[in-house]
């Protein structure tokens, strides 16, 4: 036997090696998800693009809304001797917080675009009232001449002071006041607005009302300051989102929009009614996030995290096929499948980007079943092994899109889906010899 035919023997075997075909198959997968990561990044890009969009509109509009308050605060000075012996005084601030406070708000919702992409945005009247104890002294143990009644005011915290559309109609007892933007202490809010009060040592029970006309965009959070706190709010928007520290004791939601009612004690949050010091008001806030129902890069994002099952369900359709029909494929036509498999997470992101979600995953699965069907009866040349890989890729996107529609349930579908599809391949191979089985079209 001459060298050149051991060379021959050696290469026809390994050729026709049903180890070395899978080999190549899984270096083959392994090399497919290069560009299965590039689609993610890719939906993780326009994604990003999407929240600059919406960031630009909502600049202009109103952010995310999260209003707190009212509150009084006093400054006082508190004394000190310095390093040299002389006493010197710095100023602080004590803040006292109402007894209740009752809020009434309508949210007129709309949704704006910037090119390809939508935020939605929303106008709402809110009605603040409520009212403050008698200043409890007592608790606060400051010598009553350190405390600087004529610096005393009250402030309303807004955390975007851009989205008010008019001035705010705001009464404290029974005379209107006029409120001027900022706030002295950061202590409680990080901005708003505020006025000075005229506050005395036996100052009584304090009454306040303000109404507010305030742009926002996406969400709308109130913080429960009040020793009691009711909010109820009223939309026109179908899908709402209730979410932080809070959710709602009464809500109902249809077509027409939503009514929601929460009632927070100041007993359910981690600070008190009076305090000198600085406080994480932010995380007992509640509200309401206003959100579009379908968020077309979350669900090309779940469908691209399937993108190794379908290749490797679809390569092993090919290689049960190559097995069957004794029809040698070559590994760059594995490798076109792949790319083709790979490509509909493209179609599917750039359509749905213009058009409905269910209509591009109709269009994109169609099209590429199309594509490896047809290569399929070229490659295979049996026209029912190609219908046979087509039918395997219809069920695979079929299923798919059901997995989708029940977020819930998705693990639990995906789980029973792959159960079943190993049991199927078991059952099928399951009087295949493998030690025997050659790839060799000679072959019987």
């Amino acid at each position: 036997m001459t060298e050149q035919n051991i060379i021959r023997k050696i290469t026809d075997t390994v050729n026709n090696s049903v180890g070395f075909k899978v080999f190549t198959i899984f270096m083959l997968i392994l090399v497919l998800m290069i560009p299965g990561a590039m689609i993610q990044s890719m939906i993780w890009e326009r994604n990003s693009r999407k929240e600059g969009a919406v960031r630009e509109i909502s600049s202009k509009w109103g952010e995310k809304q999260t209003v707190s308050g009212p509150v009084i605060t006093i400054p006082y000075k508190e004394y000190y001797e310095d390093d040299k012996g002389k006493i010197k005084y710095s100023i602080h601030y004590i803040h006292f917080l109402p007894d209740d406070i009752d809020i009434k708000g309508q949210v007129f919702p709309e949704i704006r675009y910037r090119g390809i992409y939508q935020a939605v945005l929303y106008n709402s009247k809110i009605e603040i009232a409520g009212s403050f104890p008698q200043m409890p002294l007592e608790e606060i143990n400051i010598p009553p001449e350190n405390i600087i009644w004529s610096g005393a005011y009250v402030c309303l915290g807004m955390s975007d002071m851009s989205g008010i559309r008019d001035q705010i109609d705001a009464k404290l007892g029974k005379m209107p006041v006029t409120l001027n933007p900022g706030i002295e202490s950061s202590d409680v809010m990080a901005s708003g607005v505020s006025t000075k009060i005229p506050l005395r040592q036996n100052s009584g029970k304090l009454l306040f009302q303000f109404s507010l006309n305030l742009n926002g965009s996406g969400q709308l959070f109130f913080v429960p300051l009040g020793k009691m706190n009711t909010v109820s709010l009223s939309s026109s928007w179908s899908s709402p989102s209730f979410d932080g520290a809070f959710l709602p004791e009464q809500r109902q939601i249809d077509d027409k929009g939503f009514k929601a009612k929460w009632k927070v004690l100041h007993l359910n949050r981690n600070y008190p009614q009076v305090w000198k010091s600085k406080h994480q008001t932010e995380s007992s806030a509640f509200g309401v996030n206003f959100f579009v129902p379908v968020d077309l890069y979350q669900k090309t994002t779940r469908t691209a995290k399937y993108s190794l099952m379908f290749i490797v369900f679809t390569f092993m359709s090919f290689f049960f096929s190559e097995v069957m029909n004794k029809e040698r494929l070559h590994p760059i036509q594995y490798l076109f499948v792949g790319l083709a498999l790979t490509v509909f997470y493209a179609l599917l992101l750039s359509i749905s980007e213009h058009l409905n979600f269910d209509i591009a995953y109709i269009i994109s699965g169609a099209a590429v079943i199309t594509l490896i069907t047809g290569y399929s009866i070229s490659i295979l040349k049996k026209r029912k092994l190609s219908l046979m890989v087509g039918g395997i890729l219809f069920i695979l996107y079929g299923y798919l899109y059901f997995v989708l529609q029940m977020e819930d349930y998705a693990l639990l579908m995906g789980s029973i889906g792959l159960f079943a599809a190993l049991s199927i391949v078991m059952y099928m191979t399951r009087k295949i010899d493998w030690y025997l089985l050659k790839l060799d079209s000679r072959d019987n």
